[in-house]
């Protein structure tokens, strides 16, 4: 064809753009410049397949602006594709590139939760998660600044660690297809958001929202009616109010003698009496005694104020051939002492 012919078309080659959608079909349109002012047919290709019309136009005001042609085979990217615009006897060519222009569709099943080891996680699904790697931003409390991190490829979910729990946490991810099986230019749009936490900062979103808020007032208004029932059982019943408040008796109201009573009992002993040693005196054998010519039996103790004299019997010492009587004294030195 003849290039000056294309310059001068209302169309111009470079206006016809092409981008392959989730590798599922193949996106041109050729209203960059604005709408056509006549309808042009669509024709494409891969490298050594026969051109084939465009399936599904898309359209404005009655007038072709754009085909998604179905996308075959997945490496059919790295082929280079052909696309051609006819209106009458006008056709115009062009080849397109489209390894590095793949755009995905976001992630679904968005999700985030507060796990157990008190991290905030992000979950999400991808119908292709080989080849693919995404990226996560956040932000708290409906700031304009996000925070961005890329995931490594493949994974599908992302940890923030000890999330602040008076933060609110808006969450998003997108993917594209990574550098090792050609990396796009083109990311995806971003998923739909998901918000984690409360926001206690702006104004538009301090008002609780949904049940929580049904929740906390009914809480609030049972708490205040126990509390008055309370009161109210206590004023009423002195049994209850006992048994809630025990009564605490007033020392004011106690006899001082009861309370000295057992000080007054504790004084009066006197804890410095003397002890009072008590002896017991044995008798002496009348063969120990015969020597002392004394007929008398006396029992000797040692006198003092607190002691106390044992009485012994005095037996019978006197003998047929004796006349005399003998007279046994035994010392205090040799008593046994006896405890009473």
């Amino acid at each position: 064809m003849d290039a000056k012919k294309h310059l001068n078309s209302p169309v111009s080659l470079t206006d016809v753009d092409c981008l392959v959608v989730n590798l599922e079909y193949v996106h041109c349109s050729w209203n960059k410049q604005g709408t056509p002012k006549v309808n042009y047919t669509f024709y494409s290709r891969f490298h050594d397949v026969k051109m084939m019309e465009c399936a599904t136009y898309l359209s404005e005001n009655n007038i072709n602006t754009g085909c998604n042609q179905p996308y075959g085979n997945t490496i059919d990217r790295f082929r280079t594709f052909y696309t051609r615009l006819v209106h009458g006897r006008e056709s115009f060519v062009t080849e397109h590139d489209l390894k590095k222009k793949v755009k995905l569709n976001p992630p679904t099943n968005v999700t985030v939760k507060n796990e157990s080891d008190s991290n905030l996680w992000f979950y999400w699904n991808q119908t292709a998660s080989g080849c693919v790697e995404s990226e996560v931003r956040y932000r708290t409390n409906n700031n304009n600044n996000w925070e961005i991190s890329k995931v490594s490829p493949g994974k599908q979910s992302h940890c923030i660690n000890l999330p602040s729990s008076t933060a609110m946490y808006e969450l998003q991810v997108r993917r594209r297809i990574e550098d090792n099986c050609g990396e796009s230019l083109f990311w995806s749009d971003w998923s739909e958001p998901v918000v984690w936490g409360s926001n206690n900062s702006t104004a538009d979103t301090n008002q609780p929202k949904g049940s929580t808020f049904v929740w906390n007032q009914m809480l609030y208004v049972v708490g205040v009616v126990i509390f008055i029932i309370l009161v109210v059982m206590m004023l009423q019943n002195e049994r209850i109010r006992i048994l809630i408040i025990p009564v605490v008796p007033k020392p004011s109201l106690i006899p001082h003698e009861d309370w000295l009573q057992l000080s007054k009992g504790l004084s009066e002993t006197n804890y410095n009496e003397r002890a009072c040693p008590v002896r017991e005196y044995c008798q002496v054998s009348q063969s120990d005694s015969e020597s002392s010519g004394s007929s008398t039996f006396s029992v000797t103790t040692d006198q003092t104020d607190c002691s106390v004299s044992i009485p012994v019997d005095e037996p019978d010492l006197s003998t047929p051939d004796s006349s005399s009587t003998t007279t046994g004294v035994v010392s205090s030195d040799e008593a046994r002492p006896v405890s009473v």
